[in-house]
């Protein structure tokens, strides 16, 4: 009798050894989104940009940006130099996102119109960039410790691994009530990001339609942002990267958007 108790107490553990594993690998919401943070961009990136605005009626406006971005100790820097249309060539934007917890992304926009750089207050960051779908904060990066982050599920999505993570900001007035977002496992990318508005309602989705790795490192050429509300989708393609080229520090600065490229 003792032998039977000793050999069902033995395969007890066994059985129990692959759910201590899973539980030990599984992921927290916070560390796969920390994951999509620090996923490598190399130490800097150019790029032509194309934003194409649909509005409900299908009419389309198409406008071409060159892009620059750049990686430095403590943040991220971007500026971009819209070339097309006439009506908003030289117009130029620029954002630096902190890697530092609770400190906000500092932004700037110039309009060749005013001859003057003017800086995006707290309060205009959900304002909508250039009649796009994205806000002036969509266009930053949000640090992973502004929300709370919830591992809702695992599922695919167009053929690929998926976490699903639900982040409600920690901020009581923040744009967004909460986001789902589907990242790829092996490759920390969000390839689909849900935005529910102030009400709890769906407001938009951010769907990635393409990328690749471009000298090793998994970069999004292509995504799209519908506003579901509004009906109103924003297209963004990436061509021509370069990764490392060496950009100069001092291409990010407000002297360099009036001058532009």
């Amino acid at each position: 009798m003792l032998n039977k108790q000793i050999k069902l107490a033995i395969l007890a553990i066994f059985i129990a050894i692959p759910f201590i594993t899973f539980a030990q690998e599984t992921l927290t919401g916070l560390q796969i989104i920390q994951n999509v943070y620090d996923r490598p961009a190399g130490e800097d990136q150019v790029g032509d940009l194309t934003m194409s605005l649909i509005n409900s009626r299908g009419d389309e406006r198409v406008r071409t940006i060159k892009q620059f971005v750049k990686e430095f100790d403590n943040m991220e820097k971007k500026i971009m130099y819209f070339v097309s249309p006439a009506d908003v060539r030289n117009t130029s934007f620029m954002n630096w996102s902190y890697n530092e917890e609770g400190k906000d992304d500092d932004q700037w926009i110039y309009l060749p119109a005013l001859k003057r750089v003017k800086r995006i207050s707290s309060d205009s960051k959900s304002d909508y960039f250039m009649g796009s779908d994205f806000t002036y904060d969509d266009l930053g990066d949000r640090h992973p410790s502004s929300d709370t982050h919830k591992l809702l599920r695992e599922e695919k999505l167009n053929g690929e691994d998926c976490y699903v993570v639900e982040s409600t900001p920690k901020e009581e007035e923040y744009m967004y009530s909460r986001t789902v977002t589907w990242i790829i496992k092996d490759k920390w990318i969000g390839m689909k990001k849900e935005f529910y508005d102030e009400d709890g309602d769906h407001l938009k989705t951010l769907s990635v339609k393409k990328f690749e790795k471009i000298d090793n490192l998994w970069t999004i050429l292509h995504s799209e942002m519908h506003n579901v509300q509004k009906n109103h989708t924003t297209k963004m393609e990436l061509k021509n990267v370069k990764l490392n080229t060496g950009i100069p520090d001092n291409k990010f600065t407000e002297r360099m958007m009036k001058r532009g490229i």
